[in-house]
């Protein structure tokens, strides 16, 4: 059966708009809980943790009254960032892992991540099999067999225990002054901590959630405000997460950003040096600048293209026994210490090279000249294909020949968003902007 409820990363929308009701994620969880229950022997339980949007509760409460209802166990981690359900589940010896949240989205969305026992993120039959259950119905659990609930208190003090250990050891930030915006999301304790007892003179930016506020005007999606706040600091880096952290963007001295492609350059290339990079493979998606792969060519090094969407990054890495991946968005992935991307394990890295180099951010986040690359999103309407139209493909096929081979054109759907995504990278930025220009256009066009 062909995915129609997912998307590139769980079920996501508005909440209280279908998909994303109370009602859907009751039959999500019954779904998912009986495609983990196979056997009916043992006790089975599943870790749930959620970012700080309003809505966060009512899909809670409705997931574990799903769950419950075909014996599932389900423990309760309160707001975590989403690279702890990783952690946790097979820390907790769980069957499953869930992730409410809509990461960078705006607070009126809201998703449903999943993790396997493994803690890495659902493959796409395992998503496949439970919305196939989610139409079908499921059996339920006899009276005496339904599942219990508890509340875990602890489970963020693990994970940050957990960060903390992947830093150098012996090391601290002492003498370092770090801006962290948290985009008053799931690690707007966490973060802040985690640097703090590492010895950072910390700066705390989006530490104050209301249920409304996530990613509003803050985090990585935004970066303006805290790269403000380092000028005026006289901070020594910046480091911005989204609603869910597992995504960060960084910010030099000077205020300059540097996005996930000169993270991922800088790591790959110390790893490589350090004997550490298997394979002498960077995993990343089609969006990931052309810079970035000049920059390893030249090094000997290679990167790996896959699909947009961090979990298609991961199962590459898998398959290919590579243990770096990431995003140009922010994700970055370092299977040595975690199952998913990390973006304050990401920004601790980046302060470790800090401390063993003795540069300054700014010497270390820009790696490579970036081509230039231009991105616009086009909102369509339900039920629409714009993609289908034959001006649009008419308009994507002309702006191919006249690249010629001089640059690269991705145009796609969003995953998460009804939102086409028209990108392109050429060195003629005159060029770049009238052939994306000329596509938005006709995407945009009414059929």
């Amino acid at each position: 059966m062909a995915r129609k409820l997912f998307g590139t990363d769980g079920v996501r929308g508005t909440a209280n708009t279908p998909p994303m009701t109370a009602e859907m994620a009751l039959r999500i969880g019954a779904a998912v809980g009986r495609h983990f229950r196979r056997d009916s022997q043992g006790v089975h339980r599943v870790v749930i943790g959620k970012d700080t949007r309003l809505s966060g509760y009512m899909f809670e409460n409705a997931l574990t009254a799903g769950l419950t209802s075909t014996g599932m166990n389900v423990l309760l981690l309160g707001p975590v960032p989403t690279p702890a359900v990783g952690l946790l589940t097979p820390s907790m010896r769980a069957d499953l892992g869930i992730m409410i949240s809509a990461s960078h989205n705006p607070a009126a969305d809201n998703g449903i991540k999943f993790f396997g026992p493994d803690g890495f993120k659902l493959s796409d039959a395992d998503e496949a099999e439970i919305e196939a259950l989610i139409h079908s119905g499921v059996e339920l659990a006899e009276a005496g067999n339904i599942g219990r609930a508890k509340r875990i208190d602890d489970g963020r003090f693990r994970y940050q225990e957990r960060v903390k250990s992947t830093f150098p050891s012996g090391k601290r930030l002492d003498g370092l002054k770090v801006v962290v915006d948290c985009a008053n999301g799931a690690a707007y304790k966490a973060a802040p901590e985690v640097l703090w007892e590492l010895g950072a003179d910390v700066v705390p930016l989006g530490v104050a959630p209301d249920g409304l506020n996530i990613n509003r005007g803050c985090g990585s999606t935004e970066p303006r405000l805290a790269a403000e706040a380092v000028v005026a600091h006289g901070a020594d880096v910046g480091i911005c997460l989204d609603g869910d952290a597992d995504r960060v963007i960084l910010i030099d001295e000077t205020g300059q950003v540097a996005d996930g492609d000169q993270i991922m350059a800088l790591m790959a290339a110390r790893w490589a040096e350090e004997d550490r990079l298997r394979g002498g493979v960077l995993v990343a998606t089609v969006m990931s600048n052309l810079g970035l792969e000049r920059f390893l060519d030249a090094r000997g090094l290679r990167l790996e293209r896959t699909g947009v969407g961090d979990r298609y990054v991961v199962e590459a890495m898998r398959r290919g026994g590579w243990n770096l991946g990431g995003e140009q968005s922010g994700h970055i992935v370092m299977t040595d210490y975690a199952t998913t991307g990390d973006g304050l394990m990401a920004g601790l890295q980046f302060l470790a090279e800090m401390c063993r180099s003795g540069q300054p951010a700014s010497a270390l986040a820009r790696n490579f000249e970036p081509v230039p690359q231009l991105l616009k999103n086009v909102r369509y309407s339900e039920g629409d294909a714009p993609l289908e139209r034959a001006s649009v493909k008419s308009a994507i096929a002309e702006a191919e020949a006249r690249l010629n081979g001089t640059g690269r054109l991705l145009i796609r759907k969003s995953g998460t968003e009804p939102l086409i995504r028209v990108m392109a990278e050429c060195e003629d930025e005159a060029l770049l902007a009238e052939l994306v220009d000329g596509i938005v256009a006709e995407v945009g066009a009414t059929a």
